[in-house]
């Protein structure tokens, strides 16, 4: 099973193991209806614990989860990260991807130029960035359809046209 990092316990929250995690979900809806979360350094050492109640805010989100019961136990668990199985995300429209779907993809421009591999997504106020890490240089790419030409998942590529400035040292 594959697990995808949702967050990062920050702190505990109250005195009943409620944890307060920073998330790195774009919308908290994700969050409904999951029966189980995992929580752990790395995905590979992650402790499965049944969910028994999240509020959902704008930034952080509060779990309450079975076995975690009272705030030094929680206070154990401040800075593991909290995963869930890949394949409780819901399904994206056509054209949308998640970060976890273009991290790793190998970058060429579209007269077949190989650039590097997507090493990182971060989101700014109008679009995501794609970090783009070639063995010279890292190229910063706009996700906007001027630039991100083809995504294709199954081969593993990601089509780019190079707008003036991007690849310029």
């Amino acid at each position: 099973m594959e697990l995808l990092e949702i967050g990062r316990i920050i702190r505990p929250h109250g005195l009943e193991g409620r944890l307060k995690v920073l998330s790195y979900l774009e919308s908290q809806d994700v969050l409904d209806g999951l029966a189980e979360l995992f929580i752990g350094r790395n995905a590979q050492d992650a402790t499965v614990f049944p969910l028994h109640s999240v509020q959902k805010g704008r930034e952080f989100f509060i779990l309450k989860l079975r076995g975690i019961e009272d705030k030094d136990t929680a206070s154990n668990m401040v800075g593991s990260s909290v995963w869930m199985p890949s394949e409780q995300m819901k399904e994206l429209p056509d054209g949308e991807y998640y970060w976890h779907e273009i991290i790793g993809l190998d970058v060429v421009t579209e007269e077949g130029l190989p650039l590097g591999r997507i090493e990182s997504v971060f989101p700014t106020g109008s679009n995501d960035v794609f970090v783009c890490r070639g063995s010279e240089k890292e190229i910063l790419l706009p996700a906007i359809g001027d630039c991100i030409l083809k995504i294709d998942r199954n081969r593993g590529i990601m089509v780019v046209r190079l707008l003036k400035g991007l690849a310029e040292s």
